[in-house]
Formats: structure tokens, C-alpha cells, sequence
């Protein structure tokens, strides 16, 4: 995946991240880790958080230089709390973040929902990045500056059927961002979403095949989202050349969600 990366960015516009320390969460894998490789690449220094410490292991490997990780899930705000503390005192203030850890959950009707599950999925995609964000903001307004990006999802925009926790989390999160945004605009702190379609990640393994099929069909380009597209909207929203947009949600839909 790597060499596919590094040979997608190649062609791509570069992106001054220079003395900047991102932290991304669930970068690790999946977009995440197209992310975390692309503001590598542009000069930054990066720490994964994620709870798998063989996942996290491999790509730290893999990434190389400049790259780094904390074990921590994002449901748990003590740990969160730590791992910040650590990476300032490791690696450097904290001027970047990028929420990519979720879930998609169960694939059901709401009448047929589990609660534990609905639970679970708001948990970790909704309260993950509340908590995530809590963390990282103070320091961000001592020091003035800062960039934030919350992954949301098309499905958050428009609902997908038999993925209501999803869709609501998501949701969630888009209006989390806007009034995060709007809190912290006169701090120098960009906080914005981005609403992707579906792209071929591990999130995928959770649905099925016509579910699958549903959401292919009803993206006009014809294709899923490729991560280093995504990694290119990113790199720009976390970049200092984002100098006056916040609180705004920016499409990655392939034409599927216009607004």
C-alpha cells in the first residue's frame, strides 16, 4: 500500500507542514494511515494513536522517520489525557489533529438495532471525537494556532438505511464540528469536517456485499473514494494556506451529496 501511496502523491501538489506535530487517530490503517502519510510527506512530524499496538507497530515501520504512536482508545478520556501530555513532551506542541478513528457498526434495521451496539458506534464516533478534541484544544488556544479535521461521512449528510448509530454519529460530528469551529475562529484554529464517500478500507468488512453495491451505485463518478484523495483534502485543511475557512464541511462524495 505504501509504494501505491508514495507513487499517487508523487503527482500531487505539495503542502508546507514543515515544524508542525499532527496527531492523527486511526491512523494506523485506512484513511487514516493515507493521511498520516501524506502530512508526513509534507514536512510534519506525526503520532498515530490507535488501540492496536501490532497494527500501530506496522505502520509505524512502515511510515518511517518522523513517525510515531500511543496505544490509547479514543473512548477513554484518561488515556487520551496521557498520551497528549506525551506527545508534547516527546515530539513537540501539538498543532494538528485529524479524527479518522470510528466504526461502522452493526448493518440492521432500527427496529432490529442492538442498544449496546447503538451505544458502542456513538460512542466511539461520536463522544471519540468529542473527547479527542477536548483534549488537544487547550493547548491549541495557549499557543494561538491551530487545525482540525473531523472525519464525518456522506452518511451523515443524508442517512444510509439499516446504519442509523452510524448515520447518527456522523451526523453528530458534522454538528459538533461547525459549533467547535465557530467557538474557537478568533484562536487561529480551523476546525472543519470532511464528508467522505465510501472508500475500500477495513470498514468495509462490517457490511454486505448489497450494501455494499448500494452505496457504489449511488456515486455518479462510478468508483469509491481513493484514500489519497481524501489525504489530499486533508493536507490542505490542516496547512497554514487554510488561513480563513472554518466551521464548514467540505465533500468528498464523488457527486453523490451536493450541499
Amino acid at each position: 500500500m505504501l509504494q501505491l501511496l508514495n507513487k499517487a502523491f508523487s503527482d500531487m501538489n505539495q503542502i508546507d507542514l514543515h515544524g508542525q506535530v499532527a496527531v492523527i487517530t486511526g491512523g494506523a490503517q485506512g484513511l487514516g494511515f493515507a493521511m498520516a502519510h501524506r502530512i508526513l510527506a509534507s514536512g510534519a512530524k506525526v503520532s498515530l494513536w490507535d488501540r492496536d499496538p501490532t497494527v500501530l507497530a506496522t505502520a509505524v515501520a512502515a511510515l518511517g522517520e518522523g513517525a510515531s504512536s500511543q496505544i490509547v482508545d479514543i473512548t477513554d478520556l484518561d488515556g487520551l489525557i496521557a498520551a497528549h501530555a506525551d506527545v508534547e513532551a516527546e515530539i513537540g506542541p501539538v498543532s494538528i489533529l485529524v479524527n479518522s478513528a470510528g466504526i461502522a457498526g452493526s448493518n440492521a434495521s432500527l427496529e432490529d438495532y442492538d442498544p449496546e451496539e447503538w451505544r458502542r458506534v456513538v460512542e466511539i464516533n461520536l463522544n471519540g471525537t468529542f473527547y479527542v478534541n477536548k483534549v488537544v484544544i487547550p493547548s491549541m488556544k495557549a499557543r494561538n494556532y491551530g487545525r482540525i479535521v473531523n472525519i464525518s461521512s456522506v452518511a451523515g449528510k443524508e442517512g444510509n438505511p439499516n446504519l442509523s448509530a452510524y448515520s447518527a454519529a456522523k451526523a453528530g460530528v458534522i454538528g459538533l464540528t461547525k459549533s467547535l469551529g465557530k467557538e474557537l475562529a478568533k484562536f487561529d484554529i480551523a476546525v472543519n469536517a470532511i464528508t467522505p464517500a465510501t472508500a475500500k478500507t477495513r470498514i468495509l468488512d462490517t457490511l454486505t456485499q448489497e450494501f455494499i453495491d448500494y452505496m457504489l451505485v449511488r456515486i455518479p463518478r462510478g468508483r469509491f473514494l481513493e484514500v489519497e484523495e481524501a489525504a489530499a483534502m486533508v493536507a490542505w485543511l490542516v496547512s497554514k494556506d487554510n488561513s480563513f475557512t472554518t466551521a464548514s464541511v467540505f465533500d468528498l462524495s464523488g457527486g453523490r451529496t451536493t450541499y
